[in-house]
């Protein structure tokens, strides 16, 4: 990926995944433009465009970032694909199904990635090479749990209302649904969802998904806002049980992860990774790569919008009149 970026929105996310990274950016657009030059001048960016379609049309520009609010990173991701530009998008990518297959159609010659910090590290790999050859026997399960902290009102729920893509499972679905895909593999029988849509403006404060195979095998996400951080895979096998904890904790910098090996009839042991950052990792792996992850990011996509609609469903027939995405 080339170097020459411009940004779509002058967020702290922004701040976080690139600038302090030691990226130089090119330009940046706000939907505030008084916002946008105050931004620019904090961060040493050479050009503010008053508007986003002027950035667009900057020559100078290779590649857009787009951390706006969650349903406009569609909107502003077909666009840049049309102007040529490769495309960093937050995520979610998109929020549904059809958005993704559009995105994909305006992105034949661009590239596209979907930011999400977590993916590609090694524990993942280790956790697909137990299930792909078995030494504690067939996968049964998956479980994960994410919990939000309300600092004090969590910025998933009041940030972003229902027609801005707001909730709980918007935050966490790319996270899960990557680290399925990475371990478990996309390819479930049936896909469900299940939320009160109990929060401000209607969005979902707490969600559980979950997947299943055909081989049986199930996979079940819940996510939460709640008094502190939290989050934890569990992946049970027949004589096993793995487990990764606090796999957040490298949002904030570099830091350790361990698979922790539970068998059935032995002592447990960890399995250790070295210190990685997240968002040093995830910038790494986007510029050095040949090839984009917009293959890979479509079933995800596709996958949460099946399991959103679905919890939509399931409330609406249970207590009509919510409002809902």
């Amino acid at each position: 990926m080339p170097l020459e970026i411009g940004l779509i929105g002058a967020t702290a996310l922004a701040e976080r995944t690139l600038l302090q990274q030691g990226v130089g950016i090119t330009a940046v657009a706000a939907s505030d433009p008084v916002r946008a030059k105050e931004y620019a001048n904090r961060h040493g960016i050479p050009v503010v465009h008053d508007s986003y379609a002027a950035l667009l049309a900057d020559p100078a520009i290779d590649a857009v970032y787009i951390s706006e609010h969650n349903a406009a990173h569609h909107r502003w991701a077909v666009r840049a694909a049309v102007a040529g530009k490769h495309v960093i998008v937050e995520k979610p990518l998109c929020l549904t199904a059809d958005e993704v297959d559009e995105l994909a159609f305006a992105a034949a010659d661009v590239k596209v990635f979907e930011a999400v910090p977590t993916a590609d590290h090694p524990w993942q790999r280790t956790v697909h090479e137990f299930i792909d050859e078995e030494p504690y026997g067939s996968l049964l399960s998956a479980t994960t749990r994410m919990t939000f902290a309300e600092r004090p009102a969590p910025a998933v729920l009041t940030s972003a209302a229902v027609p801005l893509g707001g909730g709980v499972f918007f935050d966490a679905a790319s996270y899960w649904l990557q680290a399925i895909q990475a371990t478990i593999g996309l390819d479930p029988v049936i896909a469900e969802g299940r939320s009160d849509f109990d929060g401000p403006h209607g969005v979902d404060c707490s969600f559980e998904a979950s997947l299943r195979w055909a081989t049986d095998v199930s996979a079940t996400l819940i996510a939460d806002v709640g008094d502190q951080d939290f989050s934890e895979h569990v992946f049970t096998f027949e004589r096993a049980t793995v487990t990764l904890r606090d796999f957040f904790r490298p949002l904030a910098g570099p830091a350790g992860l361990a698979l922790i090996v539970t068998p059935a009839d032995g002592d447990c042991r960890e399995i250790e990774f070295p210190p990685v950052a997240y968002y040093e990792h995830q910038l790494a792996r986007i510029l050095d790569s040949t090839t984009d992850d917009l293959a890979a990011a479509v079933p995800r996509i596709t996958l949460m919008d099946e399991i959103y609609a679905d919890a939509v469903r399931r409330h609406a027939a249970e207590r009509p009149g919510v409002a809902t995405r």
